[in-house]
């Protein structure tokens, strides 16, 4: 069954997120550019990418899939930003929005993944 990841939170939170990863990348290093700052916008833009990919798949289980890849993924630049922050490429106060727009998505991500799968059953 195919989805309009449009019409989700969790893909519009996935936007969110890596527009602020996008924001917040601008300010780092140069020498990050081709490290760190890639690292963090590929992940960043991973997580909404693979909602909308999953969304047009055939089944509910390969949408699961796909929103999987997505949780991955957010954990992957969740740690990339702690790091950043860490270096203190970024201020508190972006680093506390990010866990919170985060926390959120995967709070979310888990809970309609939960939902597919219970109709599947």
């Amino acid at each position: 069954m195919t989805h309009n990841f449009k019409e989700l939170k969790i893909w519009q939170l996935g936007l969110e997120i890596a527009r602020l990863s996008y924001k917040v990348t601008r300010t780092f290093p140069d020498e990050e550019k081709y490290v760190l700052t890639s690292q963090i916008r590929r992940a960043a833009i991973s997580i909404p990418s693979n909602i909308a990919e999953g969304s047009g798949r055939s089944t509910d289980s390969q949408f699961c899939h796909f929103l999987d890849i997505s949780l991955g993924s957010s954990c992957e630049l969740e740690t990339q930003m702690i790091l950043a922050f860490e270096f203190n490429y970024f201020d508190k106060t972006h680093f506390e929005t990010f866990n919170e727009l985060i926390g959120e998505f995967r709070r979310r991500t888990r809970s309609f993944k939960s939902k597919l799968q219970n109709q599947t059953r």
